[in-house]
C-alpha cells in the first residue's frame, strides 16, 4: 500500500508558536587588502604557460603540408568523411 504525502489522518501535529527574540545586527563587512600576493602553485604555472601556447606540432603540420603540396601526401575523400561523421556522432574509430 502507497502512503500519501502529509500527515496521516488522526495524527496529532504541535501548531504551538514558540517566542523567537530578535536577531543581533550584522557587522558590516571589511575590506580585504589587495596588496598580499596570490599564492600559485607550479601546476598553475604549467597551466599558465602551455595556455599560452596552441597544442600544435608546428614541424608536424609544414611536413604534412609540404607533402600535400609535392602531392605526396595520400587524401581519401570518403575516409575524411566517415571520420567527420565519426568524430559528429562521437563514435569510436575503427582501428
Amino acid at each position: 500500500m502507497v502512503e500519501s504525502i502529509g500527515t496521516k489522518a488522526g495524527a496529532v501535529t504541535d501548531r504551538r508558536t514558540v517566542p523567537v527574540e530578535p536577531a543581533a545586527r550584522v557587522a558590516s563587512v571589511r575590506p580585504v587588502a589587495s596588496d598580499t600576493p596570490a599564492v600559485q602553485s607550479a601546476a598553475a604555472d604549467i597551466a599558465s604557460s602551455e595556455a599560452a601556447q596552441p597544442p600544435v606540432d608546428a614541424e608536424r603540420v609544414a611536413r604534412i603540408r609540404k607533402a600535400i603540396q609535392e602531392k605526396r601526401f595520400p587524401l581519401y575523400p570518403a575516409e575524411i568523411a566517415d571520420r567527420l561523421l565519426a568524430y559528429k556522432l562521437e563514435w569510436k574509430p575503427n582501428q
